[in-house]
């Protein structure tokens, strides 16, 4: 695989748990879900920065281009658009959870609760 080709807009849930027990540097993770689905679940090391709130917290809380990015939600539509936007914004190496938590905590790790 090519260092330098661009990231696949979506990763699957499998692929993050993989880049997450590896050895090395691990993505930032970011979930871009509300303070109240936040206070339900998340996933262990995220940051929570809601989409309602993105572009006034992005330029707050995302510095480095080349830092590998994946963003969450509840199921990955909010996830893509924030995605989308950071990307916009000159971040090339974000990404957005397919299936969002939701499937994070049906085929990665069941402790996580569903709702």
């Amino acid at each position: 695989m090519n260092a330098n080709a661009p990231l696949p807009l979506e990763v699957s849930v499998d692929d993050v748990s993989y880049l997450l027990g590896r050895p090395g540097e691990s993505p930032r993770m970011i979930d871009c879900r509300e303070q109240d689905e936040w206070q339900v679940c998340r996933i262990e090391g995220a940051e929570l920065v809601p989409l309602s709130q993105f572009g006034e917290l992005a330029p707050q809380r995302f510095f480095d281009l080349n830092q590998h990015i994946v963003i969450y939600c509840h199921h990955g539509m909010r996830s893509q658009r924030a995605a989308n936007w950071l990307r916009q914004n000159g971040f090339g190496k974000v990404q957005s959870m397919r299936g969002g938590i939701d499937a994070w905590s049906e085929m990665v790790d069941q402790n996580v609760p569903r709702y």
